[in-house]
């Protein structure tokens, strides 16, 4: 019996625990519960925004930060929403957490990082997280060892995250994240985070788009057709090199991607840009100049693929 009231208290105590965790990583005050709230968030917008023709922006923190949607509105018109994420939920992932506010007459357009584009199995390292926390647990048929495995250290705090939480109570009162800014009603963020310490080096593209992830599009673009709305594929601005090999793998990239879907994108920089004036903390990001001069060009892509 004593055997048992101990093992019972053991679990007790490891269930207790483990909530706890879960709670401060899902729910308030970590990482994954910021990325949530502003994913909860967008599609609260994407509902309430009614109209027979919308645009909606998908893809990673690629699309979150670098496309201003309320720019893209009033050029085209057309009521536009960024529902863009975070790359490491992984493609596969992605695509479906957005499947529910998508409807007849929209236009999605799926910008998707390269780390995306090369991954070959669509899983990041938030996949399996990011789809408990929404309350769709298994999300985009994450393998069940991996989901085992990312629901248990969903209620286990790193010592990063949580010393960087004392940190934020001590010094601002109050805990925040990469994802804690407010968005607009448009699903834009509303701060660019800049970069402060590391130098610029060129970004390399070492691979071309794998099959998995064209297989990825593909089904997609079978879903989005069904509810009767149109998908529009682009290619991510970088501060990339433009050795060989870079161009020649984003150029074959662009060869598989037109033949899924319209891809908008300059044929002539391939959008590898080397400029990091325009750019914010990371090689994908831009920096407000930079989001209007990228969204502006997409204005003029979208007009001459004639997809409005």
């Amino acid at each position: 019996m004593n055997k048992f009231l101990k093992l019972f208290s053991w679990f007790a105590i490891a269930g207790i625990t483990w909530t706890a965790g879960y709670i401060y990583n899902a729910r308030y005050g970590g990482e994954l519960s910021w990325l949530r709230i502003m994913y909860e968030q967008k599609m609260a917008i994407a509902k309430e925004v009614q109209a027979p023709r919308r645009i909606l922006i998908v893809g990673g923190s690629g699309a979150h930060y670098t496309v201003d949607a309320k720019l893209m509105q009033e050029k085209l018109g057309i009521p536009t929403i960024n529902v863009a994420t975070d790359g490491p939920v992984g493609l596969d992932v992605i695509l479906p957490s957005v499947s529910d506010v998508i409807k007849k007459g929209d236009i999605v357009l799926l910008i998707p990082e390269y780390l995306l584009l090369l991954d070959d199995d669509g899983f990041g390292d938030r996949s399996g997280q990011f789809g408990a926390a929404i309350g769709k647990p298994g999300l985009g048929n994450i393998p069940p060892k991996q989901l085992a495995q990312d629901l248990m250290l969903l209620g286990i705090p790193t010592l990063r995250a949580a010393t960087k939480s004392s940190l934020d109570v001590i010094q601002k009162g109050r805990l925040t994240g990469y994802y804690s800014d407010p968005i607009t009603k448009n699903g834009d963020p509303t701060i660019i985070k800049p970069r402060t310490k590391s130098k610029w080096w060129s970004l390399t593209i070492d691979d071309t788009v794998s099959d998995h992830s064209l297989q990825s599009i593909q089904k997609f673009k079978q879903e989005v057709e069904a509810k009767g709305a149109t998908l529009v594929l682009g290619l991510s601005w970088i501060y990339g090199s433009t050795d060989d090999k870079t161009i020649n793998n984003i150029r074959d990239t662009a060869a598989k991607l037109e033949k899924i879907a319209p891809l908008l994108y300059d044929p002539q920089s391939l959008n590898v840009k080397t400029d990091s004036s325009l750019f914010a903390d990371t090689h994908y990001h831009l920096n407000p100049d930079g989001r209007i001069v990228r969204t502006m060009e997409l204005v003029e892509q979208f007009k001459k693929a004639n997809v409005q």
